[in-house]
């Protein structure tokens, strides 16, 4: 008997809260969104420094970045105190999240991670590649998918798990972070090394004996994500993250941490 209404209030509460996003918020949306988004009182944000676009270490080993930006302002909106958990890969930010250790995290959205978090739209789109020693056979991105080619990637990385779907014939190679992919990629001689073309071109420029290859394989969405079933807290996350992107805040952002390779994403239809 209660299921339809119960179901109207919770969407409609939902859509509050999104409005809670943009500028006119009310102090009851504010605090129906503080409790749900950090229901222990503290915004437990998760940095991974994984992802040069999103955020690295900074003076006094301090973290910056595109989404330590967006975090602090979400939490000066909702009022909270805000914590920064640092973590050195996509994979553990998401263990955390599953666990319930934050409450946010800035991830790329992909189906099996959509299986125990919900995101917002995108905020930055980048692209992911493949780096190659300089005399390597291989030319074009088409090619690396061959018997034999061993590609080595971040554990638990948008690229991991992109290319365990994709690729049929080549054999992956998992690194235990995202950073640490090209150092494994020459000292175990293996073939092909994949991640955040930003990334790899500046391990291009600290090893030598390299190439990237053209273009590249897979472009990457990154979002904001909250813990599956927390609907009021994505509804608000959706609200802030169109009004960040609107207003120019993310692209300040990117080129106040000399972000380049990245584009805003674009705003949401409707």
């Amino acid at each position: 008997m209660n299921g339809p209404m119960t179901t109207r209030r919770a969407v409609l509460a939902a859509g509050a809260l999104m409005l809670g996003g943009c500028a006119g918020t009310s102090p009851a949306d504010t605090r129906a969104a503080r409790q749900a988004i950090a229901p222990g009182g503290t915004l437990r944000a998760a940095i991974n420094f994984g992802n040069p676009i999103l955020a690295k270490r900074g003076a006094g080993n301090q973290p910056q970045g595109v989404s330590v930006d967006l975090a602090r302002e979400a939490a000066k909106r909702l009022d909270l105190p805000i914590e920064l958990v640092q973590f050195d890969s996509a994979g553990n930010v998401v263990e955390a999240l599953k666990a319930g250790r934050v409450d946010l995290a800035f991830v790329a959205i992909d189906p099996v991670r959509g299986a125990d978090m919900d995101y917002t739209a995108p905020y930055v789109i980048i692209e992911g590649a493949y780096l190659v020693r300089s005399g390597s056979a291989l030319q074009r991105n088409d090619e690396v998918d061959r018997a034999g080619t061993r590609v080595v990637v971040g554990r638990g990385s948008a690229y991991d798990l992109f290319l365990t779907r994709e690729l049929k014939s080549a054999t992956l190679v998992r690194a235990p972070t995202s950073p640490a992919v090209t150092d494994m990629f020459m000292t175990q001689n293996l073939d092909v090394a994949a991640g955040v073309k930003q990334q790899l071109e500046a391990d291009a420029r600290r090893v030598g004996g390299v190439r990237l290859l053209p273009g590249r394989f897979m472009v990457i969405e990154q979002s904001m994500g909250v813990p599956k079933g927390r609907a009021a807290a994505q509804a608000w996350l959706s609200g802030f993250i169109e009004e960040m992107k609107r207003s120019g805040f993310v692209a300040a952002a990117l080129e106040r941490h000399a972000i380049e390779g990245a584009a805003v994403a674009p705003l949401r239809a409707g």
